[in-house]
């Protein structure tokens, strides 16, 4: 596989060569998300062995890699570990409190600190092969070099939900329709976010059907409104920018193929140049660059196979997201094809020169904003959402508006048109119910799930904030530790002890504060 970029990749080769027997541990963290570190520090708090098990070089997830303007919803909501760590961001830049903004380096030095301080083994490069169970039980996880891992309790921390998927849990990928939970904006939707605002020809030759639609455009009926499907939402990298003096030129990646933005370049023809629309300053010169608008850094449909895709299948979709993005920004800067303004406008940001040196500038980590879906005795749902149900065993709170990218570009008549965009507002922050987060005890009885956790497509779109993946992973860190000394299942945890835990150390579970149904 051609790297799109100088070092930038997804599956990187094993750093140390097999061990002699395998690790011993408590606790068992697969995927240094966010998430994966709170779960491996709050369990290592409790005087736990534990060992938390990256899959590449870098801690943190997409905390650390690019998303530094932070989505929080109801800063209120924000309780325990979570807190903490943006409390050390804002005196790490002395700024007013609360601080929500983060560069990568910034919240990588912070995590690795806590990993360091609580004695969490971190081991890097380590990637999921298969698992060993006895009965309900994971009781070895290996890993693709050579590594074996043994554990009481294993919480899977991985945005893919990788671990619960080679444990035999339940899970689901794509959209479930209207039906399934009686949700009103589940399945296909009407986008008007992030759409096209003016009619644009989508064929290679205008006019002519026959020549072929152009890249990027699905062939794909429009589907009825509510129908499922196995799309995703889109994905892409969150680029740190500047605008200062020294800032690095948009590359041109390996592979690069202008025809690729032939549909950006007839949209900005039509008049509509909306590039940084959603590029906001995270400290300093630095910002935070995001898809916006119709063509931007989502690479709309291109997602679909990743969640159950092997390394090597990945690795090409991680390629691909990386030709495509920096692809677009090096069209966008020095395309002889587009007007001399569009040209200087994108040249106005670069890559920023402090973060991500070691790939080219480019952040290490896919936003990968939906994987594997566990199935679990209790899913979240637009019911939560929306008010009209209250769990009675939450161990976190979301309070962000139900946010999916748009999944599908199509046809109507005769125009492209993205598809799947949803932003809809909460009624009121809701809780997350611990059922959500361990699998249904005849699956495995020693397995919590702190990021793919259960929860349909829409509900999942508001749970998927950096801030809540937070907040679950200290939970099931909590939780772990539980059923580490009472040696029992993870289902068995007394719902209220591990309660007054959480809210004893600053957690906040249920809304509002303190309250559950």
């Amino acid at each position: 596989m051609t790297l799109a970029l100088e070092g930038l990749q997804y599956h990187r080769p094993p750093l140390a060569a097999e061990p002699a027997g395998p690790t011993d541990a408590d606790v068992v963290v697969y995927g240094a998300t966010s998430g994966g570190v709170t779960a491996a520090v709050r369990a290592a708090r409790s005087g736990l062995r534990v060992v938390l098990l990256a899959f590449d070089d870098q801690v943190g997830g997409m905390t650390a890699s690019g998303l530094g303007e932070t989505d929080v919803g109801d800063a209120r909501t924000v309780g325990g570990l979570a807190r903490a760590f943006y409390a050390e961001v804002t005196a790490a830049y002395h700024a007013p409190d609360p601080h929500w903004k983060v560069e990568a380096h910034v919240a990588e030095e912070i995590f690795l600190r806590w990993l360091a301080d609580t004695g969490v083994v971190l081991h890097r490069r380590r990637h999921l092969l298969d698992v060993t169970k006895t009965g309900n039980r994971i009781t070895e996880l290996r890993t693709d070099d050579g590594s074996s891992y043994r554990a009481q309790v294993y919480v899977d921390a991985s945005y893919e939900g990788d671990l619960l998927a080679a444990a035999g849990v339940s899970y689901t990928v794509g959209r479930e329709s209207s039906a399934v939970y009686g949700e009103s904006i589940a399945g296909v939707q009407h986008s008007i976010n992030h759409q096209f605002e003016r009619p644009v020809d989508p064929y290679v030759v205008p006019g002519q059907p026959s020549s072929g639609l152009l890249p990027g455009i699905s062939a794909e009926p429009y589907g009825a409104i509510g129908s499922g499907d196995r799309h995703v939402q889109a994905y892409n990298f969150r680029l740190h920018v500047t605008d200062g003096p020294h800032r690095i030129p948009f590359p041109r990646p390996e592979g690069y193929d202008a025809s690729r933005y032939e549909l950006l370049r007839r949209y900005l023809e039509a008049g509509i140049y909306e590039l940084y629309g959603r590029t906001t300053r995270v400290h300093g010169r630095v910002f935070d660059m995001n898809n916006h608008g119709a063509f931007s850094s989502d690479h709309i449909g291109a997602s679909d196979e990743w969640p159950e895709a092997g390394y090597a299948r990945r690795e090409e979709i991680f390629q691909d997201h990386v030709r495509y993005q920096a692809g677009m920004l090096h069209y966008l800067s020095t395309s002889a094809d587009l007007p001399a303004d569009v040209r200087a406008a994108t040249r106005a940001f670069g890559l920023a020169p402090g973060e991500f040196r070691k790939t080219s500038y480019w952040p290490h980590q896919l936003y990968v904003r939906e994987g594997r879906r566990m199935v679990a005795e209790h899913v979240v749902t637009q019911h939560e959402a929306t008010g009209r149900t209250v769990v009675p065993d939450p161990i976190a709170v979301a309070s962000y508006v139900m946010d999916s990218h748009n999944a599908r570009r199509v046809l109507v008549d005769g125009n492209p048109r993205n598809e799947g965009n949803v932003q809809v507002p909460l009624v009121r922050p809701f809780g997350i119910s611990y059922r959500s987060i361990v699998p249904r005890i005849s699956e495995c009885a020693n397995l919590l799930v702190a990021a793919a956790v259960s929860a349909s497509h829409v509900a999942f779109a508001s749970v998927r904030m950096e801030p809540v993946f937070m907040t679950v992973g200290e939970a099931a860190g909590c939780a772990a530790s539980l059923a580490v000394s009472a040696r029992i299942a993870v289902q068995d945890v007394d719902y209220d002890v591990l309660r007054r835990d959480l809210t004893g150390s600053g957690g906040i579970v249920g809304w509002p504060r303190g309250e559950a149904a």
